[in-house]
């Protein structure tokens, strides 16, 4: 686990999004017709965002999954209570949004967890985390960073997982 300033991190993953879907197809601006290896989706049981995507898949020999930050937040729009409540809630988004493509915990290659207070919270998120991926043989990498705040401000946690997925 390393930390790095947030704004490093999530600009080495936009860049290396752009690289795939360039490499996908000619990307000529917004109005771009989507390139066919990527989709773009909402799952059932996960809340509906506005600008942007929960999951974004890129096929290729293998599907790679790119999900969308994570808060407490249930399919109903309620925010859990505590930091628990919250960090458990933010992994079973993620398994719910996995298990919409076929994948699991297991084909999670980077998580990036993002903490409000990593010193009143951090041992209590890796017990969480750790709950999810059982077999210790292959963790994925991680980064667990502490921010001010977020878009919202009762959410104390989010976590963000790029996975690798056998082709269906």
């Amino acid at each position: 686990m390393t930390n790095h300033p947030v704004d490093a991190s999530r600009r080495d993953l936009i860049a290396a999004a752009v690289i795939v879907a360039a490499a996908a197809g000619d990307v000529r601006g917004a109005q771009a017709q989507t390139p066919s290896n990527l989709r773009f989706s909402n799952p059932p049981g996960m809340p509906k965002p506005a600008g942007y995507s929960q999951l974004v898949e890129v096929s290729g020999p293998h599907r790679t999954i790119y999900l969308s930050g994570q808060n407490g937040i249930d399919t109903n729009g309620n925010v859990a209570e505590d930091f628990r409540a919250q960090a458990v809630q933010v992994m079973e988004n993620i398994k719910t949004a996995l298990a919409s493509v076929g994948g699991g915990f297991q084909h999670v290659v980077k998580l990036t967890g993002y903490l409000t207070n990593i010193e009143a919270n951090g041992a209590e998120f890796r017990d969480v985390r750790a709950s999810y991926f059982p077999n210790k043989a292959a963790l994925p990498a991680s980064t667990v960073l502490q921010i001010p705040r977020f878009a919202n401000p009762t959410y104390l946690v989010e976590v963000d997982v790029i996975a690798v997925i056998p082709r269906l």
